[in-house]
């Protein structure tokens, strides 16, 4: 793995630059990318990947699905079967589900989702989507909200087509049924958050990802080109190499609720998939978030980027400073949106007092980078757990109006928000980096394409805005339609060289006694690595912190491996706990790289060795593909593994 610094291709004055292309031939549109002028040696490789060309060697066989017909999620599989679609989705959340509503006007498309279709990082999403719909707004002023909060690390011209694109985006959510909060003039309420000038974020009280999540599941439901795969983990992409050009062909999935193996192949295939908040302790992420996209992309050789900018959102629910505790610990942190301190929300330690101001002039509608830190300092100066967030010296009505979710949860528990203080602590929430990706989602593999968290489109910089995830998700799966439909219709499929790729088997030849010792070991280790992660590479960094973090993550996979093959596991050997383990390997690996490789503090990343912002730094993280042969099992496709 090598990591270096390289240039958005902005009006920003750098030197080196990383060039993100769009150009014109006589016949079609064609998306390419290209790396250059790396500042490590290691790294120097240069690609210049299109994401289609005129000739492909597959050839359609005649049992390919025409998408006329949905597939029951729960249908009875065989093991090894092998389904054929224009267009595979990884992930059911709002990146894949726009997508995969615009693509099936021109084919079949299937969307492989790993739990229930609702399961998502969407769906938890509470806050809303940024967009320029108050005429007092301006296009140029979200821009510049999202690139000073981004730590002008941004690509502008990303951050100038999402912020253009934004509006109709949401004004076609609204035609699809999604139904929004309004004023008393009949227009949509906007709400204001931290990092933005101006009141643009479009909501549904505090339940927005869940509202937008419920209209596209509807309109995918109604939509007979499009079946849903409920239940299957995505494992590894099915990739070919032609000299330095790599092909996906699709992917390898496990029917998680059968126990079988299910392979998609298809001519186009998108990730949106969306973050890796499991590896650390506490995240607002559901259960389902481990890396799986970026991992399996990373696999693949895909070019990664920015992945030591992992977001803490400032306020998550602290359940140890609540009235009645939970009885259990929660799956995944509950999050307290970025809203509530838009709408008038203050921090207080647990003196009460106040502390934002102390630390920034916007005070607590500063960016989220600065808040997390802010009450990260605090509880470390004051050896205390939690902080505040108070909102009840607002009208009781307008609390409940606003935010009635927050209000029922926190009653659950003994606290009402309307007369008491909400204890807050900050958790992962949100990977700004990702599989790095042109203005169209293309990546450096061709037929491979990326939306929404996976993602890293240049947008978020070194820090996210409120609200701007949804926003960029809507737009990229849109961007994305065109570029896939062409290369679907150059591509083709033949099924004589399906067996390129070996099966991966299911564990089912080890003794129970030994796959549940496997099972308790790997959830072990992966405490013990979330326990590094939140330690050693969490709001506030060291570059000996990040070195201890790299050898004791290297140390547990170590273990973990080492503990499989002993009990007599073999390479091509997968269950789910297995493969999510794999993938959380993966992702920190990354996140650990990348920090090391930023010899500066930026946005999301502060380190204590390099403090301040270096102008001659301001250049993303860029991990290029790699063939060493010291790589892991985890670092392996399941189909690439060495046999034994």
């Amino acid at each position: 793995m090598s990591s270096s610094l390289l240039n958005w291709n902005i009006h920003l004055q750098c030197r080196a630059k990383l060039s993100i292309k769009e150009f014109r031939s006589q016949s079609s549109m064609a998306y390419g990318i290209s790396f250059r002028n790396c500042l490590q040696s290691d790294a120097s490789r240069t690609f210049r990947l299109l994401c289609y060309k005129q000739c492909n060697s597959f050839q359609a066989p005649s049992s390919y699905c025409n998408g006329t017909k949905r597939t029951p999620a729960h249908s009875c599989l065989q093991e090894n079967v092998t389904k054929y679609f224009d267009f595979i989705i990884v992930g059911s959340g709002v990146a894949g589900l726009r997508y995969a509503l615009e693509v099936s006007k021109h084919g079949s498309v299937a969307i492989i989702t790993k739990a229930e279709p609702h399961e998502c990082n969407t769906n938890y999403a509470q806050g809303g989507v940024s967009a320029v719909l108050c005429p007092s707004d301006s296009v140029e002023s979200h821009m510049h909200d999202t690139i000073v909060a981004g730590g002008y690390l941004c690509d502008e011209e990303t951050v100038r087509v999402v912020c253009t694109e934004g509006p109709d985006r949401i004004k076609e959510l609204v035609a699809m049924g999604a139904s929004f909060d309004y004023g008393e003039d009949g227009q949509l309420h906007l709400a204001k958050e931290g990092g933005h000038s101006h009141h643009r974020i479009v909501h549904a009280a505090d339940m927005t990802g869940r509202e937008i999540e419920r209209a596209l599941l509807k309109a995918v439901d109604d939509d007979p080109n499009i079946s849903m795969f409920e239940h299957h983990f995505a494992i590894d992409l099915l990739t070919s190499q032609d000299n330095e050009e790599i092909y996906c062909h699709g992917v390898d999935t496990l029917n998680t609720e059968i126990q079988q193996i299910a392979r998609f192949i298809g001519k186009v295939t998108l990730l949106a998939s969306g973050g890796a908040g499991h590896i650390y302790p506490l995240t607002t992420n559901p259960l389902v978030t481990t890396g799986d996209g970026i991992a399996m992309a990373h696999r693949a050789q895909a070019v990664i980027s920015n992945m030591e900018f992992v977001q803490f959102h400032p306020t998550a629910l602290a359940d140890e400073g609540l009235p009645i505790k939970p009885m259990k610990k929660r799956d995944n942190a509950f999050l307290i949106t970025e809203a509530v301190r838009g709408d008038g929300g203050i921090l207080y330690n647990k003196s009460m007092k106040r502390f934002m101001p102390l630390y920034d002039e916007r005070a607590e509608l500063a960016p989220r980078d600065v808040v997390a830190r802010s009450i990260d300092d605090q509880l470390k100066k004051r050896g205390e757990k939690y902080v505040f967030l108070d909102i009840s010296h607002k009208p009781r009505q307008q609390i409940l109006s606003h935010f009635p979710n927050i209000a029922a949860e926190c009653l659950r528990y003994g606290l009402d928000i309307t007369s008491m203080p909400i204890p807050v602590v900050p958790a992962a929430h949100y990977m700004c980096g990702g599989v790095l990706a042109g203005l169209h989602g293309q990546t450096n593999i061709k037929g491979l394409y990326v939306a929404g968290e996976v993602a890293c489109t240049g947008l978020h910089g070194a820090n996210r805005l409120a609200s701007n995830s949804l926003l960029e998700a809507l737009v990229f799966a849109r961007r994305a339609v065109q570029p896939s439909v062409e290369h679907m219709a150059r591509s083709s499929v033949n099924t004589k060289h399906l067996d390129i790729w070996p099966h991966p088997v299911l564990s089912v030849s080890l003794k129970d006694s030994i796959v549940e010792d496997i099972k308790m070991r790997t959830r072990q280790i992966r405490e013990d690595l979330q326990s590094v992660m939140w330690e050693y590479v969490g709001i506030v960094r060291s570059t000996n912190r990040l070195k201890n973090a790299e050898w004791r993550i290297a140390d547990l996979e170590l273990q973990w491996e080492e503990f499989l093959f002993c009990r007599g596991w073999k390479p091509m050997m997968i269950n789910a706990e297995a493969c999510e383990m794999r993938n959380l390997f993966c992702c920190a690996k990354l996140v650990v790289s990348s920090a090391l490789a930023r010899h500066e503090s930026r946005g999301l990343h502060f380190t204590e060795d390099f403090p301040y912002v270096e102008e001659s730094k301001r250049k993303p993280t860029i991990i290029f593909p790699t063939s060493s042969a010291k790589l892991t099992w985890s670092s392996r496709q399941v189909h690439k593994q060495l046999h034994c």
